[in-house]
């Protein structure tokens, strides 16, 4: 492993950083309400200067990189968004099923390039909007959807065949994403060019968003049917979005959304591997959703720390 920078800099620059601590130090001495520990959002100290000291380990070649290379620290796209800009979609879902497609309609008319579905409370839990147990929350916070019908009218005259579309759903997401595919063949688009996302992430509904209808084990294979289904069937599907952003939205530090959600992204692989799936032919299209706070240079690294950490892991 060589040093980014020469021993005659590192020299050069402790020597530096201990009369600056002395100069900081007599500074402070009369003014000890200026010592106060600073952090960030996590809780992760923050020291009072960096110099090339905090890399004299590095290996750039395995730490650091060049994007669109392993380990991708980066970011996977070697020209990063230069090439390709990202898809634009606003999250969407409203009253019924013809009021949320006029939305929809709205937004491609506006410039958006993909479609992201909010459905409410009742669809999410697998209820009907006539159940009791809607009452009330029928096309609130999202979309009321209850049948094929009410899917073909969410999507009526939008091309699926051309853009993407997400659906934010996670217990009934296998009825939905049916009901999406069913639309798609009902119009003669086949489900192999079709393009998207269902969330599908249940263990994350367990630690935090607690949308769920069965227990863990059930759930799990259940996804792992998708997984199966989608790679077989639907290939440029998105199965599952493993989502560390409802896990920092329930009060997770940085460091706790990227440790609970790879580990949620590695119980599925071994699914999906111990179902006999090759690993290869499944995992790129395993997507992520992450939170992004306003502290700035933790973010940057906690996502560089979730590429990482996901490739080696891989």
């Amino acid at each position: 492993m060589s040093s980014v920078f020469d021993r005659k800099v590192f020299e050069d620059v402790e020597e530096g950083h201990k009369k600056w601590e002395k100069k900081l130090d007599k500074i402070f001495s009369s003014k000890p309400e200026r010592l106060e520990r600073f952090s960030t959002v996590s809780d992760r100290e923050i020291k009072r200067i960096y110099t090339p000291e905090d890399v004299r380990d590095s290996d750039f070649a395995n730490d650091i990189g060049f994007p669109g290379e392993y380990p991708f620290t980066r970011g996977v796209q070697p020209s990063m968004y230069r090439g390709r800009f990202w898809t634009m979609r606003m999250f969407a879902g409203l009253g019924s099923a013809k009021d949320t497609n006029k939305r929809f309609h709205l937004l491609v008319n506006q410039g958006q390039t993909g479609l992201s579905t909010a459905f409410d409370m009742p669809t999410l839990m697998g209820y009907d909007t006539d159940s009791p147990k809607a009452r009330g929350e029928c096309g609130k916070c999202g979309v009321a959807i209850d049948s094929l019908m009410d899917m073909e009218d969410l999507f009526e005259g939008l091309p699926i065949d051309r853009i993407t579309t997400s659906m934010t759903i996670n217990p009934p997401a296998s009825i939905l994403w049916a009901m999406y595919i069913a639309v798609a063949e009902n119009r003669g688009i086949d489900k192999r060019i079709i393009g998207g996302t269902i969330q599908n992430d249940m263990l994350k509904e367990f630690i935090a968003q607690k949308t769920f209808m069965c227990p863990p084990v059930p759930s799990v294979r259940v996804i792992t049917d998708t997984v199966e289904f989608g790679t077989n069937e639907v290939p440029k599907w998105n199965t599952i979005s493993i989502s560390g952003y409802h896990i920092r939205e329930a009060g997770s530090t940085a460091v706790q959304e990227l440790a609970f959600t790879l580990a949620d992204g590695i119980a599925y692989t071994q699914e999906a591997i111990d179902r006999g799936l090759n690993v290869d032919d499944f995992a790129p299209r395993f997507s992520f959703f992450f939170n992004s706070h306003l502290d700035f240079f933790e973010e940057v690294a906690k996502f560089r720390a979730a590429r990482r950490i996901w490739a080696r892991v891989m």
